[in-house]
């Protein structure tokens, strides 16, 4: 337990620090100097103190779901872990866009990942999931998480184009911002990002209902969790289908973002903090 909360203490100091730096590289940009205009070049050590972050949590994320060394027995799990699980993985896919893309907003996604991190330290109670070897539940658990996580990222993009298209239409681009791609370069990212997390999110439904019996011990029941997440793959679908027959851009791709997105925290996340902070018992 010591070595798993030192680990994501560690990720959350990093992600931190890079958060800090970078806002100090945004923030001391040359007076009357063009918002649109990149930061000077960063640091060398600010190339690999990331993926350093990243491996930390990761470390600290298996550590919390099996055991270091892995101790053969049932995989723990928690509302904290699975909001850090999906911020980490989040970040990772981020860092990997940001080879292909100039990316800004790094600040600002790197603060909550630092909060992502935190999150096993503030509450460490995790509960074994007695089901957890079966075939059917790891192949619902990987598919969820991934589309949780995409979704996550799905989420954060859009905050950030929602902000500097109010910030632009004022022609007052914060430091934070100062680096993001052009908006159209980012709503057609934002879509590739919601396509690949639908198609995970569906896997993720089938495997629940083709293996509930495995899953969860029980035939599928419409319990809130499985509402949440169906109606969050009608929001998801509608939005795809709109913007593929309406060509559905802007506003109100974003407000169809945020509301699948928040469907779908409600189904796991938020339903595993009332039962285990809330209520303390465990919940699934």
């Amino acid at each position: 337990m010591a070595f798993q909360l030192s680990a994501h203490t560690l990720a959350a100091v990093v992600y931190a620090l890079l958060g800090a730096h970078y806002w100090r590289a945004y923030r001391s940009r040359p007076l009357g100097a063009s918002p649109l205009a990149a930061p000077a070049a960063a640091p060398h050590w600010t190339s690999w103190l990331l993926p350093l972050g990243l491996a930390a949590q990761g470390i600290g994320l298996y550590a919390g779901l099996y055991g270091i060394p892995r101790n053969g027995g049932p995989m723990s799990f928690s509302f904290a872990l699975a909001l850090s699980l999906m911020l980490w993985l989040a970040l990772a896919v981020y860092w990997l866009e940001s080879f292909r893309t100039r990316l800004g907003g790094q600040p600002l996604l790197l603060f909550i990942a630092a909060l992502g991190a935190l999150a096993p330290v503030l509450f460490p109670q995790a509960h074994p999931l007695q089901r957890a070897g079966s075939t059917g539940f790891e192949l619902h658990f990987l598919a969820a998480m991934a589309a949780y996580s995409l979704f996550t990222l799905a989420a954060i993009h859009a905050v950030f184009m929602s902000l500097a298209e109010r910030q632009l239409h004022r022609k007052d681009l914060s430091p934070a911002l100062a680096t993001l791609p052009p908006l159209m370069t980012m709503e057609n990212m934002l879509f590739r990002m919601i396509g690949a997390g639908f198609l995970l999110l569906t896997a993720a439904l089938v495997t629940g209902v083709l293996f509930s019996e495995s899953v969860f011990g029980r035939p599928l029941t419409f319990d809130h969790k499985t509402v949440f997440a169906i109606a969050s793959w009608v929001i998801f679908a509608g939005l795809l289908v709109g913007r593929r027959v309406r060509g559905w851009r802007g506003k109100v791709a974003l407000r169809w973002t945020l509301a699948g997105f928040l469907l779908l925290l409600l189904a796991y996340v938020g339903s595993r903090f009332v039962a285990e902070v809330i209520l303390h018992r465990p919940g699934m």
